[in-house]
């Protein structure tokens, strides 16, 4: 089993000679960069995946583990049910274990209020076809055997899924290989080669890549790249934790979000924790040029994020990173192999109080270790998915909102259709670059 969160201090896996040519260049070793690769290889084509440092080390090994169809976005359901399926075909295809389980996820109300917001949800997606359903108070007692604390009741999807994204995500990475995909860790892409306006290639530090296509899934690092080529994407990241305690006595309970506390069991025998809502955005140039854009989501849930005046010293949004490069010189990107934050622990260890309040049938639960991430993010919630216009070749898959591990599958078959031309079988006007520079009023997706 890989250790948690994986970094730099895992030795490359994916070192192999770079291909002079691709029909498509990935950048970023993500979940949703793999997954393109995966399903592109499986329509015969070469994709090359390039990662700055290593496969998932950031938000795809860093996320909670939750696959969730539960609270999305209505546009959003149809591509996450896709993935629910994509998921346990993966599982069976692969041939290592992903820690993939049917675990159900439940939302926790503790008011009136909250009990109405998942009512309204439940109502939008009616027709989808979900199995989420509401719970009442005895209902949602039943859910959590011994607990001390009784709810309003619950928003619960009994067929979500969860998975242990350190180990899934290299799995799935392998499998594209076998596919026929080619990944290079430790290879970080200064930009793009652009002939006559359109993509030609990319260059990277250790040379160029001849690629028609190229596929933009670089996470918190997206809007960074993206800018030097005068694409500009409202995007910030944000500060989240994460915890894993010591194994536990059995506790047969859903993953579940209460406000301010997030839990789901683990494949090792402990829990997933995490202080949910808790969120840290350091202020950086972007954060002041988006600022406008984010104003409905500020207002939506305004205590739930931090603020610090600066980043660390080589963070996308920290004011001593360079927007402009030549590329022949070192890259913000090579600087920075792995965004690995510090960990701020009172949020951690009041959630680990709470939830051994909650349940003290599971005793003195330990904490065994302590990350944290950057989640890329959007001002309405959901994520970039489209073609840019302004530079012909060029696709976009970005600003997941913390949502992207769950999805990742569905979104790499997505934009492996996407970029070929393919009829991709979901609507996705909603995650339409142009929307924030058309006039359209910003929708807010699900903040449950």
């Amino acid at each position: 089993m890989s250790a948690f969160p994986l970094g730099l201090q895992q030795p490359v896996e994916h070192g192999g000679a770079l291909p002079k040519e691709a029909d498509v260049a990935i950048v970023g070793g993500g979940i949703i960069g793999v997954m393109t690769a995966f399903f592109l290889a499986k329509k015969g084509l070469r994709p090359v995946v390039l990662e700055k440092g290593r496969v998932a080390a950031e938000q795809s090994s860093r996320n909670w583990g939750w696959i969730r169809q539960q609270g999305r976005d209505v546009a959003e359901l149809p591509i996450m049910m896709e993935a629910n399926r994509l998921w346990k075909e993966l599982a069976a295809e692969v041939g290592e274990d992903l820690g993939l389980e049917t675990v159900g996820i439940s939302y926790l109300a503790e008011t009136e209020r909250e009990l109405a917001e998942y009512e309204n949800w439940l109502a939008q997606v009616k027709s989808s076809g979900v199995d989420s359903r509401m719970l009442s108070a005895t209902q949602a007692a039943e859910t959590l055997p011994g607990a001390t604390q009784r709810f309003a009741g619950a928003l619960y999807t009994p067929s979500d899924l969860k998975a242990e994204p350190w180990i899934a995500v290299p799995a799935l990475a392998r499998a594209a290989v076998r596919a026929g995909a080619v990944i290079v860790e430790n290879c970080a892409v200064r930009g793009l080669d652009l002939e006559a306006g359109r993509v030609a290639g990319v260059t990277t530090e250790r040379g160029r890549i001849k690629a028609a296509e190229v596929v933009v899934a670089g996470g918190a690092w997206s809007s960074l790249f993206l800018r030097r080529h005068g694409v500009k994407i409202p995007q910030l990241s944000v500060q989240a934790l994460v915890m894993a305690t010591e194994p536990a006595a059995a506790l047969d309970v859903p993953a579940t979000a209460v406000t301010g506390l997030a839990w789901r069991r683990r494949a090792d025998g402990g829990f997933t924790i995490a202080p949910g809502g808790w969120h840290r955005l350091f202020v950086g140039p972007d954060a002041f040029r988006a600022l406008p854009k984010f104003v409905p989501q500020l207002k939506e849930d305004w205590a739930g994020t931090f603020y610090r005046p600066a980043a660390p010293w080589g963070y996308p949004d920290a004011w001593s990173t360079k927007r402009q490069w030549n590329m022949g010189d070192e890259s913000p990107f090579e600087r920075m192999r792995v965004l690995n934050p510090k960990t701020h622990m009172p949020p951690l260890t009041k959630a680990l109080a709470r939830f051994s309040a909650l349940f003290p049938q599971l005793g003195d639960l330990k904490m065994k270790q302590a990350w944290s991430g950057m989640i890329d993010t959007m001002p309405d919630i959901v994520p970039v998915v489209d073609r840019a216009e302004s530079v012909p070749g060029l696709s976009i898959c970005t600003g997941m909102c913390g949502h992207g591990f769950g999805i990742g599958p569905a979104f790499g078959r997505v934009m492996a259709d996407l970029v070929t031309g393919k009829d991709v079988g979901h609507d996705l006007h909603r995650f339409r670059l142009s929307r924030f520079s058309d006039g359209s009023k910003m929708k807010l997706g699900p903040i449950i």
